[in-house]
């Protein structure tokens, strides 16, 4: 169905029975930026509502302003029918109003117990002499495990659960008090560091909640997940609200064209089987590490590979081989003709690979350093000279890639922590590309990353490997993602790469099934004959 698009959405002077929570002409400048502009939420009871926008929509300030950390300039709010002035609006009024809120931070204490993390968020239960009523919290809590199938028990430590495990403890605890289940939780990027799976597995547990009368706000990149579970979607824009869906089935592809004001080009699929015959720069013959026994792959000039593979298929072992991060049990690598056989990071590097890691937070940001100390991160060694740091070259290099890749942020002086994720992913990848790679690899190289931000990022990939010549692997569990950057795309599987497509040819859901169908054999089996 088409996307409703607006730029000054009819207010609600009422809300009905029906609706739990309703923001309408909101309002919210910093300085002279205007952030919100009278934005609306009309959220009902016992539905998964999806607030969704691209970086700078407004859609984090608003969370923000509902949970009492900002204080709006302007704007009306009622909870379950009762009107709150926002102007005094804090973090204990929307506790008391029924809010609760569950960040990709769980606010978890992981070498506590189940029990233990819901007592310190609910109090302790006492007994008649004072002390601690462990039986009567461990009955509590046994009856939420229960509720809200979490696997483990009161006394489990949180640190062995599972990630959904984890996420349902988090959400299980802000609603142990909901008696009459009028709690509205919010869930701000419930799964961004999820796998596929666990994400399927917690928003098929949120979904049973809301038809169980849970009222639940969903703000998430993800937007497959996002429709498969929203009843109602809410689109911000600059600010402003640019659609507003109550029981559709919007697209993909309508629902970024809303967020964009635009259809977006860079994410439909441009792949081409063409760069095959161009000459070949990085070639595996036999490689055997990890969970892989024997991966064969030519990757040509100019060409992007996907690599598709179930969680734990050697993927991501695969790329830290090549970039000389571990060591091949056997087998040969080739770079442009010559055997390649990296001993160590600065070696691969000093030959011309990159890497882009899944886990930025952990292996690739320097969170507490400025933008252009991260950006530069990759050519100190250019940057120094005779002991002292060419502060004029260092700066304007910031500079220059700021502008270059598109990246959002308050200079290059500003806290890398300050940008949201996408603009951090770009300065991650700009840093590699500013040292001209040979082989460029790209590990879950959207994760966690907004659409607008990941349309960037495929622009960036596309126009780097035609223009430099580089060549591209990618590894990512996304297979919409190789579907649209790539031009082929091999399946690992059983330890072997079991399939090899041009992107061009197959569908989102042919890859699905070539992933999914694919053999399992252990890797310990050792090479077939």
């Amino acid at each position: 169905m088409p996307t409703t698009t607006y730029e000054t959405p009819a207010r609600d002077t009422e809300a009905g029975p029906d609706v739990a929570l309703r923001l309408a002409g909101l309002c919210k400048s910093f300085a002279a930026v205007r952030v919100l502009d009278d934005a609306a939420l009309t959220v009902r009871r016992g539905t998964v509502h999806a607030l969704l926008g691209g970086n700078g929509s407004g859609k984090s300030t608003t969370i923000k302003i509902l949970a009492g950390v900002y204080t709006a300039d302007a704007g009306e709010l009622e909870i379950h029918g009762e009107r709150h002035d926002l102007s005094s609006y804090v973090p204990a009024t929307a506790e008391d109003a029924g809010l609760r809120f569950v960040h990709q931070d769980l606010g978890l204490f992981d070498e506590l117990s189940v029990e233990e993390n819901f007592a310190l968020d609910a109090s302790y239960p006492r007994n008649r002499m004072g002390g601690i009523d462990w039986q009567a919290l461990r009955r509590r809590v046994a009856r939420l495990i229960d509720s809200y199938g979490i696997r483990g028990t009161p006394r489990t430590p949180v640190n062995r659960l599972t990630p959904t495990d984890r996420t349902l403890v988090a959400i299980a605890r802000a609603l142990q008090d909901d008696e009459d289940g009028r709690r509205i939780v919010v869930l701000d990027e419930p799964t961004a560091s999820l796998g596929r799976k666990e994400s399927e597995e917690l928003l098929g547990h949120v979904r049973r909640r809301a038809d169980l009368g849970q009222t639940f706000v969903i703000v998430s990149h993800r937007l497959q997940e996002v429709l498969s579970v929203a009843d109602d979607l809410t689109v911000l824009r600059d600010g402003r609200v640019a659609a507003q869906l109550v029981d559709a089935a919007p697209t993909e592809d309508e629902i970024v064209a809303a967020m964009a004001g635009r259809t977006v080009a860079a994410l439909e699929p441009t792949g081409s089987i063409e760069r095959v015959t161009a000459e070949p720069v990085l070639r595996l013959d036999g490689v055997r590490v990890g969970p892989v026994v024997q991966a064969d792959l030519t990757v040509h000039r100019g060409e992007i590979v996907g690599i598709a593979g179930l969680a734990g298929s050697g993927r991501t072992a695969l790329l830290s081989t090549v970039f000389g991060d571990i060591r091949p049990e056997a087998g040969r690598m080739t770079l442009d003709g010559v055997p390649f056989a990296p001993r160590a990071v600065d070696e691969a590097m000093a030959a011309g690979i990159a890497l882009v890691p899944a886990d930025r937070a952990h292996e690739a940001a320097f969170a507490d350093l400025s933008t252009a100390e991260n950006l530069s991160a990759s050519v100190t060694r250019e940057l120094w000279r005779g002991g002292f740091l060419r502060r004029g070259r260092y700066r304007r290099t910031a500079v220059d890639l700021i502008a270059k890749f598109g990246i959002k942020v308050d200079g290059p002086d500003a806290p890398f922590s300050s940008m949201s994720g996408g603009n951090q992913q770009k300065a991650v990848v700009a840093r590699w590309l500013q040292r001209d790679p040979r082989v460029i690899l790209l590990d879950e190289p959207t994760q966690g990353v907004d659409v607008m931000s990941r349309a960037d990022i495929y622009a960036i990939i596309r126009d780097t490997a035609r223009t430099s010549g580089a060549c591209v692997l990618v590894a990512s569990s996304d297979l919409a993602e190789l579907h649209a950057v790539c031009d082929r795309v091999v399946v690992l599987a059983g330890g072997r790469f079991t399939h090899e497509v041009a992107a061009a040819d197959v569908t989102v859901d042919d890859l699905t099934a070539l992933v999914l169908k694919a053999p399992t054999r252990s890797a310990t089996e050792g090479p077939q004959s």
